[in-house]
């Protein structure tokens, strides 16, 4: 598989990593649109939000947790943050591997 993400997964391409666990990684987009921007990504390959199952329900509520809890630590939970899922050309995904975008530290216009 030539997945940009999952070799960052894999360590095999570097990324800013600044959690890890069993199921996901969260590093800094390389194209920021916030002055935070990090990308919560699954370990496992799911292409988009589309190709998720009833087994992965566990997963995404993880991963919407996981921005919850980077929010308050990066300070940016009183501010107020964004967090989305892009699905497919329509929807801006660009990487076919589905992830989580936290964005704060700015105004984010609608």
């Amino acid at each position: 598989m030539d997945c940009i993400f999952c070799k960052i997964v894999q360590g095999i391409l570097p990324a800013k990593i600044i959690y890890q666990d069993n199921s996901v990684v969260v590093f800094d987009d390389i194209l920021p649109k916030a002055p935070q921007h990090k990308l919560i990504v699954p370990r496992k390959h799911i292409s988009t939000l589309n190709d998720i199952v009833c087994d992965d329900q566990e997963l995404i509520s993880h991963m919407l947790f996981k921005a919850k809890d980077l929010a308050k630590d990066l300070g940016i939970a009183k501010s107020g943050y964004r967090i989305v899922f892009n699905c497919n050309s329509d929807g801006g995904q660009v990487v076919y591997h589905l992830h989580l975008h936290l964005m704060g530290g700015k105004l984010l216009k609608p």
